[in-house]
Parts: C-alpha cells; structure tokens; sequence
C-alpha cells in the first residue's frame, strides 16, 4: 500500500473513532433523558427530574465534543481525500448538508432550551425540548449512516460523463435498503452505550452510599433500556445487518468469519486465527453448520469462502477484520449476560444490595465503547478495498499532492490536541459525577 494512502486511512480512522466516542452516548442518553422526563411528568417525582438534569449535563458535554472533534472530519474529505470529495461529493454532500443544516441545529437549540429553560416554561413544553433534542439527535445519526450506506451499497445516483457521481434520486438515496438495518442496529449500540453509562454510574453512587434514591433511579433505567437494547442488538438488527452483508458483500462475510472454502453446512468460528498466506483458519473453535443456517434459514444452505473470490476483492486487512467482528460479537454477548442477570435481580429487588453484580456494572462501563469501536471497524474494514463498494476503490481516492510527510504531521497534531481534549473531557465528567444531581433549578 502506498504510504500516503495508508497515513490517509490511518488519520481518518483515528479522528472518527475518537469522534465517535461522544456521539453514541448522546445518541442513547437522548432517549433515556426523554424516558425520565416522561417518568418525572407523570409522577411528579423530584428524583426524576434531578436525574434528567444531571444526565443533560453529562449530554452537554459529550455534545461539545462530538462537534469540536467532528468539524475536522469534514475538512478532511477535502483535505486528505480530495479526488473522493470530487466524484462523490455531489452524492454525499446532500446527506452531509442536511445532516449539518437541520439535525445539528434543531439538536443543538433546544438542548440550550433544555438546559437553560426549565424555569421558563412549563413541565409538559420543557419535556417537549427533551423531546426534540432526542428527534435531532437521531435525524443526525440517519442522515450520517445514510452516508456510511451509500458507500457501502450505492443507490440513488448516475455517473456524469466526466465520470463524477451524481444524484439521481433523493429518495433512492434515503431510502437505500442498506440503511434500516444498519440504523436501527447503529442506534441500538447506542442506547446499549448510554443505558451501560446510566447503570454504571448508579452502581458507583450505590456503592459510595451517595445519593442513592438517584441512584435506584440510574439502575434501574439503565438495567431495563439496556436489556432490552442488547437484546435488540442480535435479533432483529444484528441479524437483519448480517444477512446485508451476506446478500451484498459475501466475500466480507467470509473474511469476518474466517471462512477460506466453500462449504455447505458452513460453521461458524468462534475462535481461531486467520492464516491468510496457507489459506486456513488455526487453531478453530467451530459450531458446525450455524454459519449456514444464520445466514439463509438453512442448515445446508452453501456459503462461498474465500478462495472463491479473485484476491484483489478482498478486504486487504482480513485478521484485523476477524478479530473485529469477533470482538464485538464477544462483548455483546457478555453484555447480555450482565443485563439479564442484572435485570433478574432487578426484578427481586436485590441488585442495590449484590456489590459483585454492582461492581460488574460499574467495571462495564468502558465495554461499549470497544464494542461499538469495533464493530465499525467490522463495517469500514469490511467494505474495503472499495471507498465506493463495486466502483471507487479506496486508493483512488485519497488526494494525489498530500505527501506521507504532510499527513504524519497533522496527524501528529491531532494526537497531542485530542489527548489534551480527552483529558479535558475526563475532568469536566468526573467533577459532574462528584457534583452529583444535587436538588435545586435547572443548572
């Protein structure tokens, strides 16, 4: 690979992934705010209110660094991937606009409402401004993944004889087949992320013997959202994603399950270690046929492997791709597990009092975030060597006059500059936990 192209890549990858660290708590809290809100509306009880408040503090925070760090992403497309910016831009740029021009400012000026307003306006319009902040929130993350899906399973759009792409259809863009199942699976992780954060940060206030009316209010919210989210993460949306990607891409499928032959009755691998130079899975853990039937409903139903498909058509970083896609598949259903055990407790009235169940929510809080980390990698990976599945290919892509020297500089930069930002965003967080939800007016 070209050095350029791969500090390119590489820059990218770490600005979007440290991007989205912020995003997909305020996507999941977005709702959860709103659930308290509700909650506090209909039973006038104080703990919910002051909950809602402490957790729109906890959201004001990830908000401002979602758009601190997310502004350079979209330099970078020109920046650093011109030649994409140019014969794409006329597709993408929509969705981006759009993404910008309504869902960012309708988020971002009723979350001022939200914040500031409370003594202004009655209960029933300020739970309308929670509302709203959790409709932009999530028009946001549509008009982004209808981007991501674009790119992944082109639609909606024609080529201009000087080769550029164009849209062609603004509903075959939105309305891509690719986008359901990705955003609903996308926004779940989300939820997943913030109802893991929630309980998480009960258990610590349940453990410290503060505030602990709120913090029965945390546990349960976060036990219940998040056990019905993880949940929803494998069946319908996992499934609906997977079956996708094996419609769409199978040479990805086959790299995400280390699949190198053609089989009927395909296992799935649950562990091992992709050899792609003999061409084999080591060391393999199979559950024999599964693969088959999660893929097609049937136990015999043929999956294509590898060899089957010319070699400059698959993903060019295949272990990091497995061990993503396993990864993610991993935590996920250890996170099951911990929610459903914790919601059997829950429902016995005695997870307040089981510190190792209390000390496994509280340990849980940064798993998410791999989880979520890693299955974009999964996506992003997957879709390669292609920037446009079946017509950019990623090195055709990145501009031609941005030197390797150039991009290891700003990137760099962007690693002193976003460790003082995560610092930053460390402080901020934990002085807002020590504060706790204290009683009193919106603050």
């Amino acid at each position: 690979m070209d050095s350029a192209l791969a500090i390119d890549r590489l820059h990218f990858a770490f600005t979007v992934t440290f991007h989205y660290l912020f995003p997909q708590l305020t996507m999941g809290l977005s709702l959860l705010i709103v659930i308290l809100k509700t909650a506090a509306l209909r039973t006038g009880n104080a703990g919910y209110e002051e909950s809602a408040r402490f957790w729109a503090r906890i959201f004001a925070i990830n908000f401002v660094m979602g758009v601190v760090t997310g502004i350079p992403m979209e330099f970078q497309f020109g920046t650093n991937w011109a030649r994409f910016s140019r014969d794409a831009g006329g597709v993408i740029g929509q969705t981006l606009a759009m993404e910008g021009v309504f869902s960012f400012f309708l988020e971002s000026s009723f979350l001022g409402l939200f914040l500031y307003g409370e003594k202004r306006l009655t209960p029933k319009l300020h739970w309308w401004t929670a509302f709203l902040v959790f409709l932009g929130s999530w028009m946001s993350g549509y008009l982004i993944i209808a981007t991501d899906a674009w790119m992944q399973h082109p639609a909606g759009y024609k080529v201009a004889p000087g080769g550029e792409l164009l849209l062609d259809s603004f509903w075959g863009l939105l309305l891509n087949p690719w986008i359901l199942w990705q955003y609903l699976h996308n926004m779940i992780g989300a939820v997943v992320t913030g109802s893991v954060a929630m309980a998480s940060i009960g258990a610590y206030y349940q453990l410290s013997a503060k505030f602990r009316t709120h913090a029965g209010i945390f546990l349960r919210t976060g036990v219940i959202a998040g056990t019905l989210a993880t949940l929803a993460m494998i069946f319908p949306t996992g499934d609906g994603q997977g079956r996708m990607v094996a419609e769409h891409q199978p040479v990805t499928l086959a790299a995400m399950e280390g699949l190198f032959e053609t089989a009927q009755g395909a296992p799935i691998a649950i562990l091992g270690q992709p050899d792609t130079e003999r061409l084999e899975l080591d060391n393999p853990l199979l559950v024999p046929n599964v693969l088959s039937f999660l893929t097609y409903r049937r136990w015999g139903a043929e999956i294509k492997g590898l060899k089957d498909f010319a070699r400059d058509l698959w993903p060019d970083n295949i272990p990091l791709l497995y061990y993503s896609y396993h990864i993610m598949v991993g935590i996920g259903t250890l996170l099951i597990a911990l929610m459903l055990l914790s919601a059997w407790f829950l429902w016995r009235g005695r997870l307040g009092e089981t510190k190792p169940l209390l000390w496994a929510l509280l340990l849980a809080l940064p798993f998410p975030y791999i989880a979520t980390t890693a299955g974009w990698m999964t996506a992003e990976l997957g879709r390669q060597p292609w920037l446009v599945y079946g017509i950019m290919r990623t090195a055709d892509g990145a501009s031609p006059r941005v030197s390797a020297a150039n991009g290891l500089f700003t990137l760099i930069g962007f690693l002193g500059l976003y460790l003082v930002l995560g610092i930053l965003f460390l402080f901020l967080v934990q002085r807002e936990i020590e504060h706790g939800p204290v009683t009193g007016g919106a603050q």
